[in-house]
C-alpha cells in the first residue's frame, strides 16, 4: 500500500494509484505530521498576529482582518468565490489525478489542514467519487485556482461529481454515500486551491502517453526503414558513443536491434545507395533529442509531486512564510519544450510517410501497384500533413505570456495550465499520425516480400494485418484509420518490449 506524505510517488505510482492498481492510505506518521501542521495554526489563532489566509482576507484584500467568528465563513466563501472555470469538463481521470496529487501534499505537513480532510478526499478517490472540473479558468498563479476550487467543492456539498457518465450535484452523492458537507476550519480552503495539481496531472497524463509513443516511434520508424529499404547502419553504436546523447543512444540501439536480423536488411547490403533522406537516417538524433525532453520534464513532474505547493507554508518552528511554490512556472516552460517533442515525433512522422508513397527503389507510387484506376495511399498523408500542422500552432509557448491579475498582486503568472492542456491536444494528434504511417510502413513491408523482417517487426505486422488487410484496390480507408489509432490509443502493441 502507499503511504501518503511518506512514501515516494512517481509518475508511473500515479497512474497506477489513478487507475486502481495499487492502493493508498495515510499512515500513522503522515497523520501525525497532520495534526501537528493543523496545531500550528491553532496557535497563530490564539496568537493575535496576522498571517495570510488564516485570519486575513486573499490576493489583494491580504491587508484585511478577518474575526475569528467569520474564519469558516471565509474559508466556504473562497471555494465557492473562485469555482469559476469554463469549458468543457476535464476528463474524470485527469480529476481524480488531481485529488491524490493534493492529497499526497497536504500528508506531508505544511499546510495545516485537518486529518478529516484528508480523510474524505481519500475516500473520494477509494470510491470514484470524481469531480466535474472545467478545463479553462486557471493561469498557473496562485496555482490552479478555479480548477482546484471546482475539485474540492463536493466536499462542502457544493458543484457536480461523475456518476455513470452523468453529472449530479454533490449534495446527492454525499446523501447516497451517507455523509454531510464537510465544514472547512482557517487555512483549510486556501490549502486546498493553492497548488500546481491541475498542471502537474495533465502532464503525468501527458508523459504516461508520451513514455508509450517514443517506444512506439521507434518501431515504425523501424517499420518504415525496412519498407524503404534504408540503411541500418546509422544506427550503429559506434556513431552514438562519438555523440553520447541519452536519448540518441537509447533509439539508435533499439531500432538497430530491430533492424539487424532482418533478411529483408541483409538483401541490400552491398547497394549503391549511399545514404538515406534525414527522416530514415536522423530517427536517433529527432527521436532522441524527443526522448530527453520528455526525461527532463519526468524528471521535473517527480520532484512536482513531492514538494509543498501551498502558500503559506507553515514550517516546523511554528512560523507560517508566504511564498511562492504554488507558481507553475517550473513545470511550464519543460512542458512547452516537451510539447514541441512531441510534435517533432508526428513531424518526422509524416516525412517517412510521404518518402513511401515517392515510388522509390521498387516499391509502386503512392504503395499500389493498379495506379490510375486506383488512388491507393495518396490522401492519408493529406491528413497527417494537416495534423503536423496543427500540432505547430499549438506549439506556441504559453508559458511565454503573462497577464497579471488580482488586482496586480499577482502580477506574473505561469499560464502553464495552458501549456499542460496543448501538451495533451498534440499527443493526440501524434498518436494519430504515428498510426498512418504505421499503415503506410506495413503495406511497404508486404512490397518487399518474400523477404523476411526481424521478429519483433513480423510480429507488429501481423497484428496490424489482423485488423487492417493489405491494400490491393482502393477501398475506405477511413475505418482502416479509425482501427489503427484505436490500436495505439489502447497500447495493443507492446513496442516497450521491442528493441
Amino acid at each position: 500500500m502507499f503511504k501518503f506524505g511518506i512514501d515516494h510517488l512517481t509518475v508511473q505510482k500515479v497512474v497506477e494509484l489513478a487507475k486502481g492498481n495499487t492502493k493508498g492510505g495515510i499512515g500513522e506518521q503522515a497523520q501525525r505530521q497532520i495534526k501537528d501542521s493543523r496545531l500550528r495554526v491553532e496557535r497563530i489563532l490564539g496568537g493575535g498576529r496576522s498571517v495570510y489566509g488564516v485570519n486575513t482576507g486573499f490576493g489583494p484584500l491580504c491587508d484585511t482582518t478577518i474575526s475569528p467568528a467569520e474564519t469558516q465563513l471565509l474559508q466556504h466563501n473562497l471555494l465557492i468565490t473562485h469555482a469559476v472555470g469554463v469549458g468543457q469538463p476535464i476528463d474524470p481521470l485527469i480529476s481524480k489525478i488531481m485529488m491524490i496529487c493534493k492529497l499526497h501534499v497536504l500528508a506531508l505537513g505544511y499546510s495545516g489542514i485537518r486529518l478529516d480532510v484528508l480523510e474524505r478526499i481519500l475516500y473520494f478517490i477509494e470510491q470514484d467519487i470524481i469531480p466535474v472540473v472545467p478545463e479553462q479558468g486557471s493561469v498557473g498563479a496562485s496555482g490552479d485556482l478555479a480548477p482546484l476550487s471546482h475539485l474540492f467543492l463536493p466536499l462542502i456539498g457544493e458543484g457536480y461529481c461523475w456518476v455513470n457518465g452523468q453529472q449530479v450535484h454533490a449534495l446527492e452523492v454525499l446523501t447516497e454515500h451517507e455523509m454531510k458537507p464537510l465544514k472547512l476550519a482557517a487555512k483549510e480552503g486556501l490549502a486546498l486551491i493553492n497548488g500546481t495539481q491541475f498542471i502537474l496531472a495533465h502532464t503525468i497524463v501527458g508523459l504516461d502517453h508520451m513514455r508509450y509513443l517514443l517506444e512506439l516511434a521507434d518501431v515504425v520508424g523501424a517499420m518504415s526503414v525496412e519498407g524503404f529499404q534504408g540503411s541500418y547502419s546509422p544506427f550503429r553504436p559506434e556513431i552514438h558513443q562519438l555523440r553520447p546523447f541519452k536519448g540518441s543512444q537509447v533509439v539508435a540501439q533499439r531500432v538497430y536491434d530491430l533492424l539487424r536480423h532482418s533478411e529483408n536488411m541483409k538483401a541490400h547490403t552491398d547497394c549503391d545507395r549511399v545514404q538515406d533522406p534525414y527522416s530514415m537516417r536522423c530517427i536517433p538524433q529527432v527521436h532522441g533529442a524527443s526522448r530527453n525532453a520528455f526525461y527532463h520534464l519526468n524528471e521535473l513532474a517527480e520532484i512536482e509531486l513531492n514538494s509543498v505547493t501551498d502558500n503559506p507554508v507553515l514550517i516546523d518552528t511554528g512560523e507560517a512564510i508566504s511564498g511562492g511554490n504554488f507558481h507553475g512556472q517550473p513545470l511550464a516552460m519543460a512542458i512547452d519544450y516537451c510539447t514541441i517533442a512531441a510534435s517533432e515525433l508526428a513531424n518526422i512522422s509524416d516525412r517517412r510517410s510521404y518518402l513511401l508513397l515517392e515510388g522509390k527503389y521498387g516499391l509502386p507510387r503512392l504503395l499500389t501497384s493498379q495506379g490510375g484506376l486506383n488512388s491507393g495511399y495518396m490522401i492519408p498523408q493529406y491528413t497527417t500533413a494537416a495534423l503536423v500542422t496543427e500540432n505547430k500552432t499549438l506549439c506556441f509557448p504559453a508559458s511565454a505570456d503573462s497577464i497579471p491579475t488580482s488586482l496586480g498582486q499577482e502580477d506574473h503568472v505561469s499560464m502553464g495550465s495552458i501549456s499542460s492542456r496543448q501538451f495533451n491536444q498534440v499527443l493526440s494528434n501524434t498518436a494519430k499520425v504515428l498510426a498512418i504511417e504505421m499503415m503506410y510502413a506495413a503495406q511497404a513491408m508486404d512490397f518487399r516480400r518474400p523477404l523476411t523482417f526481424s521478429a519483433p517487426l513480423e510480429k507488429v505486422h501481423q497484428q496490424i494485418r489482423d485488423k487492417v488487410p493489405r491494400l490491393e484496390k482502393d477501398r475506405m480507408l477511413k475505418e482502416d484509420i479509425d482501427a489503427l489509432i484505436s490500436m495505439v490509443n489502447d497500447r495493443v502493441f507492446n513496442v516497450d518490449k521491442l528493441g
